[in-house]
C-alpha cells in the first residue's frame, strides 16, 4: 500500500514535507540511472521521491535559499530554464523535479 501525503493547508505544506522534499531532492541527486526509485522516511513511513515532489506541486511556500542553489545546480545543463528569481516556491521546483523522476523511470 502506497503511503498517503497529507493534503496541503491553503498552499502551505507541513514542515515534515518541507523536510521530506530536501530529503527527496538529496535522494534524486543521489539516484544513479536504471535502479529504482529512491525513498525517503515521511512520518516514519518510506515514501518515493516521485510522490513527495507530486504532493509539493501546489505548494506555494518559499523555497529556502539553500534548496533553490540544489536545484539550480542540479539543472545546469538541462533544458529547464533557472527560476526567475530568487523567490521560487516548493510547487516551481516540484513540477520539475517530479517530471524529471518521471523520465528517468521510463527510461
Amino acid at each position: 500500500m502506497r503511503h498517503l501525503l497529507p493534503p496541503l493547508h491553503e498552499g502551505h505544506a507541513p514542515i515534515f514535507l518541507h523536510q521530506a522534499f530536501a530529503d527527496a531532492l538529496d535522494a534524486f541527486e543521489n539516484w544513479a540511472p536504471g535502479t529504482t526509485e529512491p525513498s525517503v522516511l515521511c512520518e516514519g513511513l518510506p515514501t518515493a521521491i516521485s510522490a513527495v515532489f507530486g504532493r509539493m506541486r501546489s505548494c506555494t511556500d518559499i523555497l529556502p535559499m539553500r534548496i533553490l542553489e540544489d536545484v539550480q545546480a542540479l539543472l545546469k545543463g538541462t533544458d529547464d530554464q533557472e527560476f526567475a528569481d530568487e523567490q521560487a516556491s516548493y510547487a516551481e521546483a516540484a513540477l520539475i523535479l517530479r517530471a524529471h523522476c518521471v523520465a528517468r523511470l521510463k527510461s
